[in-house]
């Protein structure tokens, strides 16, 4: 039998389990802990990759989750698999938990159902298609890879395995975010002119009050105990060891992420194309500005400013605060909504105070709010089978826009993109950008 085959069979079980109240995998009561009364046979049991600040929060928060069972994490940080396994042995009041150093080896059980996946951007695309090639429902941060070549191979390959896939993009999990696009797509200001997506300038690190704009070149360090470098590096370049390159600091450095543009671009570009009814497509061109530091280790845009154009003339720019304040703005020709993590506003103000009628369009709803119910979102779909609020698809299109403001950015000039072929027009220095070299032995 194949392994889409399997895939297939498994699926067709998984169907007929929920059916039957079941689910593939059977947890054993000594693992559910004090005061669990789900039954074991509706447990789905997770796998989670990745332990730093966004994988301990989704170890918390599935945690919070009856029907969800975490077995088995994986870090190359010793420290961090050491975290995670005290932190979920107490929760269930057991010993159970596994950790793993390499996820292929977390890969290789077969007792998971489903994968969290929150490393740096250079591995997501490794970690991902491996996962989905095992037979693994996923939860995915956010962006969706690191490249759009990356991006697209994750959507194929949901697609070719019939995966669920949530991509951490939680915003649309979020009645305010919800209501704002739905204000916008039943025309509450008229026809959409123009869209406004601020993210933050600058780097942050943690322990730093400060916004940071450069950083010095850093002393080559000693590897420290507990850490595999080499794993964490990966498919990226090979580099020497310190300790600013790595962990939440990655998202600084262009060979393993795409700065705030991709960090904080996927979650507000998401939210504009949701307003804009552009899930399924992207802009046809794309040019900007933006400051790259060239002098230290983090070489990510720090200032950044460029413009999207799309099929019918609508225009979203998306800037850092300096330009553009945080959020998203749509501008239609009676008005405009602002959205941010903090509320709606809106202009005229009574508009925020409206409700979306009976008749018109009403965008997806999770059963929960906010983060969690993003990830609770993700677990219902996988026993109904159903797609998540943000699938794949989704998170690659958002991610792309992210990529291709970076890649006319760093070339400065207009790039002419393609949203079908996903290829970038008549500039071959251009398309060499929508992918990366992977260090051997690691591929897609």
């Amino acid at each position: 039998m194949s392994r889409l085959d399997q895939r297939i069979s498994r699926r067709a079980f998984v169907k007929s389990a929920v059916t039957a109240v079941a689910v593939p995998y059977f947890v054993s009561a000594s693992v559910l802990g004090k005061g669990y009364r789900q039954a074991p046979s509706k447990r789905l049991t997770m796998g989670l990759i990745g332990l730093g600040s966004m994988g301990m929060r989704h170890v918390k928060g599935f945690l919070q989750e009856a029907d969800c069972q975490i077995v088995v994490v994986c870090d190359v940080d010793a420290a961090r698999r050491r975290d995670a396994v005290r932190e979920i042995n107490g929760h269930y009041d057991n010993a159970d938990c596994a950790a793993y150093n390499d996820f292929r080896e977390l890969l290789a059980r077969g007792d998971i159902d489903t994968l969290c996946i929150s490393v740096p951007d250079h591995w997501h695309a490794s970690i991902a298609l491996a996962g989905i090639r095992a037979g693994k429902d996923i939860y995915g941060e956010k962006p969706l890879a690191l490249t759009i070549a990356q991006g697209r191979a994750i959507v194929d390959e949901v697609d070719r395995y019939n995966c669920i896939w949530q991509t951490g993009s939680w915003q649309r999990s979020t009645d305010h975010f919800r209501f704002a696009c739905e204000l916008v797509r039943n025309e509450r200001i008229g026809p959409l002119k123009r869209v406004e997506v601020g993210i933050g300038p600058g780097f942050k690190s943690p322990g730093v009050k400060e916004t940071m704009y450069r950083i010095d070149p850093q002393p080559v360090m000693p590897v420290p105990d507990g850490l595999d470098y080499e794993m964490w590096l990966g498919p990226a370049p090979s580099a020497p060891y310190t300790e600013k390159r790595c962990h939440w600091n990655f998202r600084w450095i262009l060979d393993y992420s795409g700065g705030q543009v991709t960090d904080w671009g996927a979650h507000h570009v998401d939210i504009a194309h949701w307003g804009m009814n552009c899930d399924g497509t992207g802009p046809i061109e794309v040019a900007g500005t933006g400051v790259f530091p060239t002098d230290g280790l983090w070489d990510a845009a720090v200032t950044y400013d460029f413009e999207c154009k799309y099929e019918g003339g609508l225009i979203m720019r998306v800037a850092s605060n300096n330009y553009c304040r945080q959020g998203v703005r749509f501008i239609g020709e009676t008005g405009w909504v602002h959205v941010t993590r903090g509320g709606v506003t809106t202009d005229p103000p009574e508009l925020r105070k409206t409700r979306i009628g009976p008749d018109e369009i009403h965008l997806p709803r999770p059963a929960g709010d906010h983060r969690q119910g993003h990830r609770r979102d993700f677990l219902d779909c996988v026993k109904t089978r159903k797609t998540p609020i943000t699938p794949a698809e989704i998170g690659h299109r958002s991610a792309t826009v992210c990529h291709l403001g970076n890649i006319a950015m760093i070339l400065g000039r207009r790039i002419r993109w393609d949203p079908k072929r996903e290829r970038i027009i008549d500039d071959p220095a251009a398309n060499r950008m929508l992918d990366r070299a992977m260090r051997s032995p690691w591929r897609i």
